[in-house]
């Protein structure tokens, strides 16, 4: 017959297996793009440190497609349990429905928004080969020549894209857009000399520039960035007088998510961010890490005012 120590034990293992079952469920964090972009390399760096806080195993989801729309798509359908979360960006959860009416998600309606993650400023650049390496050249030369030049980005509908029609908007210049499927073919025509002006989230675009291959005019945040501070911010030129804009990432989970998911996940998400090792990573990555009193569903119903401006000048439409 077992003594009293070992039914203690016994009991005590059998009542310990949930917890453990619990703790090895992973999450997936979804990513609406391909590894190797910004919105990847974000995720990869909160995700070990998510996954420690939360207790499970984070595991990355590169679900890439339709602008970031397809990742977003699978985390608004999947069950509101803390196991499915998207790091989404401006893209897909701010910008998307104002160019698709008929889209099948909505970024504030679809969505419990967990926290703003941080932000990083775009870029202005030009292939070396138009003899262009300042933003008063840029303007002198684009307004010479209405209609003559055209700038790239990643997409119809991107951040991008937007921070190229903003420029356009507020310099009274006419350039034709081009949109790429993604940043590389873009970088291979803007070193190629095909295209003479591109955007670029700046993580992305910083090593061409620093390469010499492509020349930086000027970024899109107020405040230089400090990874690149000899990058001057278009906002301060005459032409340009406030133009402030960036590709920002928070972290998302599908909608009615139960109140005790939500306030676990975000306690989660602010130590993460806390955390001295990954602020590192984020900033050396290029990123300004946001506020975490920062309230995401208000910001994202800001920026999509501001986008919404933006989208109207343009007429863009998808």
């Amino acid at each position: 017959m077992p003594d009293r120590r070992q039914v203690l034990a016994s009991v005590a293992a059998t009542l310990a297996m949930p917890a453990v079952a619990q703790s090895d469920k992973s999450v997936s964090l979804v990513v609406g793009y391909a590894p190797g972009g910004s919105t990847d390399l974000t995720a990869r760096i909160i995700g070990p440190e998510l996954g420690r806080r939360l207790g499970r195993t984070v595991v990355i989801e590169n679900v890439a497609g339709a602008g970031g729309t397809l990742g977003a798509q699978k985390v608004a359908a999947a069950r509101p349990d803390g196991q499915t979360l998207l790091l989404g960006t401006n893209n897909e959860m701010s910008i998307h429905k104002l160019i698709n009416r008929a889209a099948r998600v909505d970024g504030i309606a679809d969505f419990t928004p967990l926290g703003l993650i941080g932000s990083q400023p775009m870029m202005l650049v030009a292939s070396t080969r138009v003899g262009v390496k300042t933003l008063d050249e840029f303007l002198a030369q684009v307004k010479r020549a209405p209609g003559k030049y055209s700038y790239g980005s990643s997409g119809i509908g991107t951040a991008l894209h937007l921070a190229g029609e903003l420029v356009k908007q507020r310099s009274g210049l006419f350039m034709v857009h081009i949109p790429y499927r993604g940043v590389a073919p873009l970088t291979n025509d803007l070193i190629g000399g095909v295209l003479e002006f591109g955007v670029f989230v700046l993580s992305s675009g910083l090593p061409h520039v620093r390469s010499g291959k492509v020349m930086a005019l000027g970024s899109t945040q107020l405040a230089p960035s400090p990874i690149a501070p000899d990058i001057p911010p278009l906002g301060a030129h005459p032409q340009l007088q406030g133009l402030d804009m960036a590709s920002w990432f928070g972290l998302f989970g599908p909608a009615q998510l139960p109140a005790s998911q939500l306030q676990r996940l975000q306690e989660a998400l602010r130590d993460t961010l806390a955390a001295p090792d990954v602020r590192k990573k984020l900033e050396e990555a290029g990123a300004t890490l946001a506020d975490p009193r920062a309230d995401l569903a208000s910001f994202m119903k800001s920026e999509r005012d501001k986008y919404a401006a933006i989208v109207k000048f343009a007429n863009i439409q998808e």
